[in-house]
């Protein structure tokens, strides 16, 4: 039962393949109802596995079937029950993947010499696969999707633990922020907005939008790609890309217009219904040394405040904070640990560098005086205010303290039971085979079992 604990997570792997160079020999390895798995899918699972660094292994192999073992029994009972995916949930997914394979790769070109391919040629040879296991993925929520758990299933679940097995668990903060970017006058922007503008009239004047993306754009997840967005809703965008984006007909392009990201520029390229395909080129404006000073300034006004006990912190953070994340949120920092659990305690280990340097040495409750920060994400300067809201030692878990912890983990655990009676049911009346080869894989006993009793 423990492996279908797995499911959800492995599922998700399933949907970056990386096309491995196919064997000149492919066979069938698996049967699962109507449907196959190559020889070859099952080798591009095995070249994703090497390219993260791991160690040869074969029997690796093994897991990976087991895996597609299960998207394939899935996607067979969606097919049954109906359950379908949006092409346009297939273009964001599509889009989104390859967005972030390019970064990880350190660019378009360099992930098509790995590929031997073009990224548009990737890009369908995925759709299948995709889709495959969105629907996969839909259908196993279907089949979850009453599997709530009660306090009182929580309580007996923490009960089942003897007391040496309880888990230890580290220490934990809450940390509240105020964030502080600085904001340019006019002046300060013009010269930004001139530099898109004359963009702008080149490709008027007939030069290639996506050369020009790739040369100039600081957009660093579409600029390789020559500033391609790919397909996207109304509620995906900031509010003035999502305006022009959905104003504009295919072919034409917007002036230069500003959002919280920079100057923008977009061209739309196809229209379906509520979903826009565009690209555009973006300009950061640059910090200045005036505007770092004035933003410290008010940095410092809004910690006086705080400490004469003017304005309360969460206050403080609702009204200046630049974060939207937390801003509403009384400025405290979020951690999700898995898809469905966000807390406001976040472990020592994932707690950035930066900010426990600050906030391990500060007193609960107390304040800390504006820290100069630079964002790794976007290299933006500023300053923040934290809050050290609590500080938890480590300790054995219990449930006064550990509550969400528990409730996560009951709640996955009857989710694996409901999954694996789903399993043992549909094995019973699926048609499954399995390849010599393979057979004798720990991980294929389940389904060999059911394929000797056909």
């Amino acid at each position: 039962m423990k492996k279908f604990l797995l499911i959800a997570g492995s599922l998700m792997c399933l949907f970056l393949n990386v096309n491995a160079q196919k064997t000149n020999i492919d066979k069938v390895v698996a049967v699962v109802g109507s449907n196959i798995i190559l020889l070859s899918d099952l080798n591009q699972q095995y070249a994703i596995y090497l390219n993260q660094g791991n160690p040869s292994d074969e029997r690796a192999k093994c897991y990976f079937l087991q895996q597609m073992l299960v998207q394939k029994l899935l996607k067979q009972q969606a097919e049954i029950d109906s359950i379908m995916v949006e092409d346009s949930q297939v273009d964001d997914a599509l889009d989104r993947r390859m967005r972030s394979q390019i970064q990880k790769m350190g660019g378009q070109d360099r992930l098509e010499q790995f590929l031997g391919k073009s990224v548009l040629q990737y890009k369908d040879e995925m759709r299948p696969d995709i889709k495959e296991g969105l629907i996969a993925e839909k259908m196993q929520q279907k089949i979850t999707e009453n599997s709530t758990v009660t306090p009182l299933e929580v309580k007996q679940y923490f009960e089942g633990y003897k007391k040496d097995s309880l888990p230890d668990i580290g220490s934990e903060f809450e940390v509240g922020e105020i964030v502080l970017y600085p904001k340019l006058t006019k002046a300060e922007k013009q010269k930004f907005y001139d530099k898109l503008d004359a963009i702008r009239l080149r490709i008027k004047s007939g030069e290639d939008f996506g050369f020009l993306a790739k040369t100039y754009s600081e957009d660093p997840g579409s600029a390789s790609e020559g500033g391609d967005l790919g397909f996207f809703d109304r509620g995906m965008m900031v509010k003035e890309f999502t305006a022009w984006a959905f104003k504009l007909k295919a072919g034409e392009m917007s002036p230069v217009f500003e959002t919280e990201n920079g100057y923008h520029i977009l061209q739309v390229i196809e229209r379906r219904g509520e979903q826009v395909h565009a690209r555009h080129v973006l300009i950061r404006p640059v910090t200045t040394l005036a505007s770092l000073e004035r933003v410290k300034l008010k940095a410092d006004s809004i910690y006086k405040d705080i400490q004469d006990k003017k304005i309360p912190f969460s206050a403080a953070a609702s009204l200046y904070s630049d974060n939207k994340e937390t801003q509403y949120n009384g400025g405290m920092m979020l951690y999700a640990d898995n898809v469905t659990a966000r807390t406001t305690f976040i472990p020592v280990e994932k707690l950035d560098p930066s900010v426990f340097l600050v906030v391990d040495t500060m007193k609960v409750g107390s304040v800390s005086k504006p820290v100069a920060f630079t964002s790794q994400q976007d290299g933006k300067e500023g300053y923040k205010i934290f809050l050290l809201k609590s500080k938890i030692p480590p300790h054995k878990g219990n449930l006064e303290q550990d509550y969400p912890k528990f409730k996560e983990r009951a709640q996955s655990e009857k989710q694996a039971k409901i999954m694996s009676e789903w399993f043992e049911k549909r094995k019973e009346t699926t048609y499954i085979r399995i390849d010599d080869e393979f057979a004798t894989c720990d991980e294929m006993k389940l389904w060999v079992k059911t394929d000797k009793k056909q």
